[in-house]
């Protein structure tokens, strides 16, 4: 089995309905989000997927939260735009795109250098 991972930011505000504290306030972060994939096979050039696509199609799902507030943009209108949400959304629009035979594993989300979540189908 062969795991490859890509890692992309992008930079959005948002806020915590109903949480109380100060992320109940419209604050931004610059996320970090890194994508796992598995294959079983390589192709005939040797790879599992091509970094490049990989990470441009990575890019592609992430553009629509770009500078933007998230609570704005579908489905954080009615959800909130919490880590674990994000990295949920992420891997179920990532996972769409990515070509037959190959897995998505798992999605991390950073909202700060030092706070991940992680999401993994179970």
């Amino acid at each position: 089995m062969y795991i490859l991972s890509v890692e992309r930011e992008f930079d959005a505000a948002h806020y915590l309905r109903g949480y109380q504290g100060r992320c109940e306030r419209l604050h931004g972060h610059r996320y970090r989000v890194m994508a796992h994939i598995t294959a079983e096979k390589l192709d005939k050039t040797g790879m599992a997927l091509d970094f490049t696509m990989l990470k441009k199609t990575l890019q592609e799902v992430l553009e629509k939260y770009d500078h933007r507030c998230l609570n704005e943009v579908a489905p954080f209108r009615k959800i909130n735009p919490s880590a674990e949400n994000i990295a949920a959304t992420v891997y179920k629009e990532l996972r769409r795109r990515l070509p037959k035979g190959v897995m998505l594993e798992s999605v991390d989300v950073w909202e700060s250098p030092e706070a991940c979540a992680t999401f993994r189908p179970g």
